[in-house]
């Protein structure tokens, strides 16, 4: 159990440290970072470089963006296949659906317990 903890732990660090140095050495946005993250993971999930990864690190795969890009191609390569190229346009909102939820309501949550400054 401590393994997969440290396989988690290491592989989301790169992914974050990765960024980081991104922010760091190149004059791209945030935006734009996070946009060629989720590019990144649905392409790597499209030519199954992805699944292997999260296999093998789980949640240090699933959690960054990459790993919401790998949701939303799974879910559109699933709807797909089961109900032909409309599936293309659905499935990916459909797999991504719950941690979508999930990230408002926590955010919701989150504005209610702390009270918002305006910036200055």
């Amino acid at each position: 159990m401590i393994l997969m903890y440290l396989k988690a732990f290491l592989v989301g660090g790169a992914l974050c440290a990765l960024g980081e140095i991104i922010i760091l050495k190149t004059k791209l946005t945030p935006a734009r970072i996070l946009v060629c993250y989720i590019t990144a993971g649905v392409v790597l999930s499209a030519l199954g470089l992805y699944t292997p990864l999260v296999r093998f690190a789980g949640a240090g795969a699933t959690v960054p963006l990459t790993g919401f890009g790998h949701t939303l191609a799974q879910g559109a390569i699933h709807a797909v296949q089961e109900t032909g190229i409309l599936g293309a346009f659905t499935g990916g909102l459909t797999a991504a659906a719950g941690g979508i939820a999930a990230a408002v309501f926590f955010g919701f949550l989150a504005a209610l317990c702390f009270k918002p400054k305006p910036k200055q």
